[in-house]
């Protein structure tokens, strides 16, 4: 017998965002999200003109990691593309700020979240865009199929 033809009907990721590996992945971007937040908001309101650069690309770090955890948990087709689009920017802004931060040392004169590479942090701002990118991948929506 042949093999029963699959749906038509694209997968929806909705609960497999955040099952399996993806809790693992909801937990670490929850803690990001506090953990930026606060730091940011107190380097920002302590002495802002010391880093104003640094410390405002460290509370869009934060926004990007509470999408991210939010898009995470709803899931649903949105929240994968959502998801998706913050994490290639938290990607593109770990790598940016990274760079940036050992080569304009002026901009960067405190540690942010993403400064050298997320270094305060044991590097894992930057390896958990490419987890996150990963993860996506994985529990992407399959495109329909056609017959034939």
């Amino acid at each position: 017998m042949p093999e029963p033809l699959r749906s038509r009907q694209p997968r929806q990721p909705s609960q497999a965002l955040s099952q399996g590996w993806g809790r693992a992945l909801v937990f670490v971007y929850g803690l990001f999200a506090v953990a930026a937040t606060g730091r940011s908001a107190v380097q920002l309101g302590m002495d802002p003109d010391k880093a104003p650069l640094a410390y405002s690309l460290s509370l869009a770090a934060a926004v990007l990691y509470l999408v991210a955890t939010t898009c995470l948990l709803l899931g649903g087709s949105t929240g994968w593309r959502v998801a998706g689009i913050a994490v290639g920017v938290e990607l593109l802004g770990v790598l940016s700020v990274g760079a940036l931060s050992y080569l304009a040392t002026d901009l960067f004169p405190d540690k942010t979240v993403w400064s050298h590479f997320g270094q305060g942090y044991g590097f894992l701002p930057l390896v958990l865009p490419f987890a996150g990118l990963a993860w996506l991948r994985h529990t992407r929506p399959e495109r329909e199929l056609t017959a034939g």
